[in-house]
């Protein structure tokens, strides 16, 4: 009797175990496909993210100088690759006033700083959601970069509300003692000056605006901060690499005053001369001695830091002699010494006094045909002529920049 019961038991036993199998066996493979499904989502993923970082910063970057240059190195340094957005002549007129320079030049200028690796032409003023789309779809951008400082549009509101919102913005520190209003407000003064014939009172005032010191405000020159430079902000523009052993050197000097879209275009045509450009740049008292009491507008410091983020700028010599000595090409091992067509003056076509007869003698001075027809003089006469308007733009932006400067906090760089 006992064998006879244990039959059925035995058979249940064995379709129980063989249940438990099938339902093992089911969720392991279910357990392995979601294994592999997980293995090549995390794959793509990490693909994903080993692919660059690009990031956005967008601006007018009029009468760009190197408060705009240290902004771009910020921004480069928050990710692998750097696109900028110029703003319209238009857009600017609107939410600004008249531009100092035109869209191709700012383009030039823009293009022609080290940090920066694609440039967008004709950008918005404000990042408007079809164009916030289009940066996220069309450019694969990552995040957005502005300064700490407010862009408000004309009706009060934050140009970018709309990529803070998304999470996709990022911010960095503004430059101290620069700014394309303070730069204009300068030249507003020497304009005012020149009319009362450069008497030493007026004279000594403008020198204190070209050496960065704060003076109070006049005519829509800010004056609230003052640029201090430091040996650490030298080193984050340098290249940090010497020539090669065997490179062919070319030396090109100037005052490089309001740093412009001439400058830039010159240095690269001299870069293409050769395989390392050197660039000396001339103290403010020898472009004071040559150009007028007046000059420079900006300081020795400020002029270096905008030659040093020019992409075609190898090394600079902060205070270069104005005469290029047998000494000077020796040390720095000069294979040839170059000068645009367009300057402020003709001492490199004079027989005699010329600053450059000695690498004449040698046979390595070249003059080279300059691709664009502007000085700093240039630059200098379009606000001039327009100066009523330029004034009131000062005047309006001073007001903003004074909220910023009572308002800021510390942001590290």
């Amino acid at each position: 009797m006992g064998s006879g019961q244990s039959h059925p038991d035995s058979a249940h036993h064995t379709f129980r175990v063989l249940a438990t199998l099938l339902i093992g066996g089911a969720v392991l493979g279910l357990s392995v496909i979601g294994f592999r499904l997980a293995r090549a989502e995390a794959g793509r993923s990490k693909k994903k993210k080993r692919g660059p970082i690009r990031v956005y910063m967008d601006g007018c970057f009029d009468m760009m100088h190197y408060g705009h240059c240290n902004a771009l190195r910020q921004a480069r340094a928050l990710g692998d690759q750097l696109i900028v957005g110029v703003v319209s002549d238009s857009e600017i007129i609107a939410n600004k006033g008249p531009p100092v320079t035109p869209l191709n030049e700012r383009m030039i200028m823009v293009n022609g700083v080290k940090w920066v690796d694609q440039v967008i032409s004709d950008a918005p003023y404000a990042i408007t959601e079809d164009f916030m789309k289009k940066l996220f779809n069309e450019y694969d951008i990552d995040y957005i970069i502005h300064g700490d400082d407010p862009c408000l549009l004309p009706d009060g509101t934050d140009a970018y509300a709309l990529a803070k919102k998304v999470g996709r913005y990022k911010q960095i520190k503004r430059t101290e003692g620069v700014s394309s209003t303070d730069i204009v407000g300068r030249m507003l003064l020497c304009m005012r000056e020149r009319s009362t014939r450069d008497t030493p009172k007026n004279s000594s005032l403008q020198r204190q605006f070209s050496h960065g010191h704060n003076q109070k405000s006049e005519g829509g020159a800010t004056g609230i901060s003052q640029f201090l430079p430091t040996s650490r902000r030298i080193v984050q523009f340098s290249n940090g690499k010497g020539p090669g052993p065997d490179a062919r050197i070319v030396y090109i000097d100037g005052a490089f005053d309001l740093f412009h879209a001439g400058h830039v275009e010159i240095l690269r045509v001299a870069r293409d001369r050769g395989d390392f450009l050197l660039v000396g740049i001339h103290t403010d008292q020898t472009v004071s001695a040559h150009r007028g009491a007046h000059r420079p507008i900006m300081n020795l410091h400020e002029r270096s830091l905008s030659v040093l983020a020019c992409r075609y700028v190898d090394e600079v010599i902060i205070g270069a002699p104005r005469e290029v000595s047998r000494d000077m090409i020796t040390t720095f091992n000069v294979s040839l010494v170059v000068h645009g067509t367009v300057a402020e003056d003709n001492d490199f076509q004079k027989e005699e006094g010329n600053p450059y007869a000695i690498p004449k003698s040698m046979g390595i001075f070249e003059i080279l045909e300059s691709p664009l027809d502007i000085t700093t003089s240039t630059i200098i006469k379009r606000i001039v002529s327009n100066h009523e308007a330029y004034q009131k733009r000062n005047e309006k932006k001073a007001e903003s920049e004074k909220k910023y400067y009572e308002g800021k906090t510390y942001i590290s760089d």
